[in-house]
């Protein structure tokens, strides 16, 4: 498996107050562990288990992922802007790895 690529959106800018979309893609194959290979083992499962966002150092938003979720996942919430800061996205996989991204916000 190639190594997972995350990519975001976050408005660079928002009003105080304002409420923004951010949305999130991680490229991961997400191996259910339920199909075989060609000699007929089964491909142990390898799916990212847990999305989080920090701004600031503090949780904003969670999400635990299945193998039913499709490959490359997409996550999109909303956010009630109400000072600058940076924004944390990490995804954690099966493997014990962690992969993160950071996105600057300007309230004005």
């Amino acid at each position: 498996m190639a190594n997972p690529v995350p990519r975001v959106r976050v408005p660079a800018q928002a009003k105080a107050g304002e409420m923004i979309e951010i949305k999130t893609l991680i490229s991961h194959e997400m191996e259910s562990g339920q199909r075989k290979d060609a000699s007929g083992k089964v491909i142990p499962r390898q799916i990212i288990n847990k999305f989080t966002a920090a701004f600031n150092g503090k949780p904003v938003f969670e999400a635990d992922w299945f193998p039913s979720i499709s490959a490359n996942p997409y996550q999109s919430f909303f956010y009630k802007a109400k000072e600058s800061g940076e924004f944390k996205f990490t995804w954690k996989d099966d493997n014990g790895s962690d992969y993160t991204t950071t996105a600057k916000l300007t309230v004005a």
